[in-house]
């Protein structure tokens, strides 16, 4: 049994023999970028302040000679050897600390999905290195030159190995980006992306049951965390409750289905706020007023709402006064003009050699 120190915090768990840091750290609550598992994609590269380990077999091109000399180790791979290993994570309140954006990266789209009507879904993969960034963080996309402004949309899907990003737009009226996403870009489109912004990733270290919320579009960030939470075997129970006006709205159900499936703790709730369909056996209504049917104390949960402000403000409301608690609230109001949001330098993670 070895223990594993994170600096600056100096929070600490237990790593059991034969476990690697990445699973006895997220068996202790505290989530680390990560993708192949492998010792091949790099996301899971740390700084390793003292202590010796096992790296075990990984490619040099997820772990450079310079970055072993620097002091870095893949800990999707890396197994402690001494009774304490300290590595960098967070900062000294243990919060997760931030990818530092980049602007303008090229990204080539290689599919377009229309989810519903009004929303169309992007997917694109990098030109260069991958985008570094949490579940819940936000692009912006747009075209200068076009004279198409930037406009923040937040990524759909949780970090993968070959960088790809999933954005779902939806098509605002008065909205000259969304136009232009919805009329011009196409399979084969280059786009460039400015990023990651925003702080809507809460506390990846609670152990709370989670309930998200989420209505049109907001469902991206939601779809994130969610993906990226049961992809680490979350242990809490999980419920996802989506709205939308008619049931063709309610888009990626087939996902809910697999996820509800194959994760024992995951339930997704649709609701309709149109006229109910004859056939239809789900949730009506609005999700602040069906709250008080399906809760009665929210107060240990952990929750996280994505839509626009006004159905963030009601959801907001609903859930404090079924308990939930301030710092156990984390939204994602969509503004028009929303611009990007970076988080204090001591939030972000230092450049590596």
């Amino acid at each position: 049994m070895s223990t594993i120190r994170l600096h600056p915090s100096g929070r600490t768990v237990e790593c059991e023999g034969g476990r690697t840091v990445l699973e006895a750290l997220e068996k202790g609550g505290y989530a680390l970028p990560n993708n192949c598992r492998a010792g091949a994609c790099g996301e899971c590269k740390v700084k390793v302040v003292s202590g010796q380990f096992d790296q075990g077999f990984v490619m040099d091109m997820a772990l450079s000679q310079d970055e072993r000399r620097a002091g870095f180790g893949l800990m999707c791979m890396a197994k402690p050897l001494s009774e304490e290993m300290v590595i960098e994570w967070g900062t000294a309140d243990a919060k997760p600390k931030l990818f530092p954006p980049r602007e303008q990266m090229w990204f080539v789209i290689t599919d377009r999905i229309q989810r519903t009507a009004r929303i169309v879904e992007l997917r694109m993969r990098p030109l260069g290195a991958p985008m570094r960034y949490w579940p819940g963080q936000y692009v912006m996309l747009g075209d200068a030159a076009a004279g198409v402004p930037s406009r923040s949309y937040s990524v759909a899907n949780a970090p993968r190995e070959d960088g790809e990003i999933v954005l779902q737009i939806t098509r605002q009226d008065d909205g000259t980006t969304s136009k232009w996403v919805h009329d011009a870009l196409r399979p084969g489109s280059k786009v460039t992306l400015s990023g990651p912004y925003g702080t809507f990733i809460g506390d990846t270290t609670a152990h709370t049951p989670v309930l998200c919320l989420a209505a049109g579009s907001g469902l991206a960030p939601i779809l994130a965390l969610a993906e990226a939470a049961l992809r680490r075997g979350y242990r809490e129970p999980v419920t996802l409750m989506y709205s939308g006006h008619e049931p063709a709205d309610l888009y990626d159900s087939g996902m809910m289905a697999w996820w509800e499936a194959r994760h024992r703790g995951f339930r997704y709730l649709a609701t309709l706020t149109g006229p109910r369909p004859a056939d239809w056996s789900g949730l009506h209504g609005r999700i602040p007023a069906l709250l008080p049917t399906l809760f009665q104390d929210l107060s240990a949960f952990s929750v996280f709402v994505a839509g626009s402000p006004a159905f963030v403000d009601d959801c907001v409301a609903a859930v404090k006064a079924l308990g939930a608690s301030a710092e156990l609230i984390h939204t994602e109001g969509y503004f028009p003009q929303q611009q990007p949001v970076t988080p204090p330098s001591e939030q972000l993670m230092a450049t590596r050699p």
